[in-house]
């Protein structure tokens, strides 16, 4: 016999309610690039790449310029799934290279900074470039491990939408050390919460079977 998975939802998330609150202002923007052509995936590539370029610049210690690249790049991530809805060809696998592109795109971003840490010689930003990577791939991994298991593990303190408002204004304004700072510290509280979470939920499901 087939084994079926329960599965557990969770609250709606920061990103969820950011698509539903801007729905009016993505819906026209998505419209216009189908009109002239874009897909979905085209979209998403360049999400990627155009963090790809942000990151070159940071890499080069160009904290400004690289910073503009990755705040643009925000709603761009934004549009590919608005884009697919409208054109009804939301995918499975359209939301699986979109997630995965995103966490390229982060760790590009991390690796560009890591870069510029390591050419000065700033041993304090490198540690802190590699806990906020470390703790942006678990907060995923968790969510998709937990979704593996049946759990939809979507809580915690900071989601990419998070990750990236902290960030990018952190970038502009040359504030890197407090910027990376605090996804350093809440991106792995956030892994942690959803830990707990799965845990709790496990818990309650073994006790009702």
């Amino acid at each position: 016999m087939e084994k079926t998975v329960d599965k557990v939802t969770s609250k709606k998330t920061f990103s969820d309610y950011l698509r539903l609150w801007f729905k009016w202002f993505l819906d026209p923007i998505a419209g216009f690039f189908l009109r002239l052509g874009f897909t979905p995936n085209m979209m998403t590539m360049l999400g990627l790449l155009g963090n790809t370029i942000g990151a070159f610049f940071l890499a080069r210690g160009e904290m400004f310029t690289g910073g503009l690249f990755v705040l643009l790049m925000g709603p761009v991530d934004a549009l590919d799934g608005t884009m697919a809805r409208l054109r009804g060809e939301a995918s499975d696998f359209g939301a699986f290279v979109d997630s995965v592109t995103d966490r390229y795109s982060e760790l590009i971003i991390h690796g560009g900074l890591l870069y510029c840490f390591l050419k000065t010689d700033d041993t304090i930003g490198g540690l802190l470039v590699f806990v906020a990577a470390a703790g942006s791939v678990l907060v995923s991994y968790v969510k998709a491990r937990a979704e593996g298991l049946g759990y939809e593990a979507k809580v915690g303190l900071l989601t990419r939408a998070e990750r990236y408002i902290v960030l990018a204004p952190a970038l502009l304004f040359s504030q890197l050390y407090i910027g990376l700072g605090i996804i350093a510290i809440f991106a792995n509280i956030t892994a942690l919460q959803r830990i707990f979470y799965v845990r709790k939920n496990a818990r309650t499901k073994k006790m009702k079977n």
